[in-house]
């Protein structure tokens, strides 16, 4: 079973909502549990949790990949992606289980290749989450989407214009096959911004919690 750092509601009250937040290869789930951190005064209600992800990372065993990437192609990814769902699939129930709330209490955000976990399980589940946020990364699978997508949740992209890692023609592509798939897709490109993350795409991420936990109390 997969585990990681996880922050409680602020409030002190049971958590009404859940973000799930899927690190990059290399990584773990104490780089992105600072996103919860950074959220977590603006939903007091809301619990956050980052998994470590199922195998050491190929250069550095003290970190963690959810799947290998030998070489960079669509392929790989996809079949990375599939074989490493199920354990992602069963830690969101479980932790869903763990606070008594359902999928549309959900919120699965990624970066990197957490990004492409993210867009492999949520379209898979049986219910819908709240929301989708990738930031960083691309679609595993592209051609495969619209016929295994089950559920429908809106998407916010957030992509770096000099990202060297998943160029940033990655965001375009993948949302164009989220909305052939019939999602919702937002997409921001941020200039001057490489493989990471920023106070513009956090702040942008906020907001898109805020507009889908309609009933959070700010």
């Amino acid at each position: 079973m997969l585990d990681g750092p996880r922050i409680e509601p602020l409030s002190g009250r049971p958590a009404t909502k859940l973000v799930v937040l899927l690190h990059g290869v290399g990584a773990d789930g104490q780089d992105l549990i600072d996103i919860g951190r950074h959220w977590a005064p603006l939903f007091p209600d809301t619990a956050f949790v980052a998994p470590n992800a199922p195998d050491p990372c190929d250069w550095d065993p003290t970190r963690y990949q959810w799947f290998r990437l030998t070489v960079r192609d669509p392929h790989e990814y996809w079949q990375g992606a599939a074989a490493a769902a199920p354990k992602l699939d069963a830690f969101i129930d479980a932790e869903l289980a763990r606070l008594g709330l359902a999928d549309s209490d959900l919120a699965i955000v990624g970066f990197s290749q957490g990004t492409m976990m993210a867009l492999q399980v949520a379209p898979r589940r049986p219910h819908p989450p709240a929301a989708i946020i990738g930031y960083s990364g691309r679609i595993a699978g592209v051609e495969r989407l619209a016929s295994e997508t089950v559920s429908r949740a809106p998407v916010l992209l957030v992509h770096g214009v000099l990202d060297e890692v998943i160029p940033v023609a990655a965001v375009v592509e993948t949302a164009a096959a989220l909305r052939a798939a019939g999602f919702t897709v937002e997409t921001i490109e941020r200039p001057g911004l490489g493989h990471g993350i920023d106070a513009v795409g956090l702040k942008a991420g906020a907001a898109f919690l805020r507009q889908v936990f309609a009933d959070v109390t700010v």
